[in-house]
């Protein structure tokens, strides 16, 4: 039996470079960022060559229905794990967190 992939939903891209940075099929980089005083689960999200570009959504007004939480994901990888952008819809950028 295979797994179902787990998507995310990109948020607070207009804090750093926009949604526009990204392209369907880039590879992301989450890192979990436990210096983040508003979220003890969160998550950020990386470009190699940018920085910084966004969080993982961790919020009930944020997340893009058949997406996971920063929360949810959170126990799942150590550090770092890495996402391919599969969707971009508006502002919203939806990726899909690779094994």
């Amino acid at each position: 039996m295979t797994e179902s992939p787990i998507y995310i939903t990109v948020v607070g891209t207009n804090h750093y470079f926009g949604p526009d940075i990204f392209k369907i099929g880039q590879t992301i980089k989450l890192t979990k960022d436990y210096n983040n005083p508003h979220d003890d689960e969160a998550i950020s999200i990386e470009i190699e060559a940018v920085g910084k570009t966004g969080y993982v959504a961790n919020s009930t007004y944020t997340v893009a229905r058949g997406t996971r939480s920063a929360g949810r994901i959170y126990d799942n990888f150590a550090e770092t794990c890495y996402g391919k952008v599969k969707f971009i819809v508006k502002d919203h950028v939806i990726a899909e967190v690779l094994k």
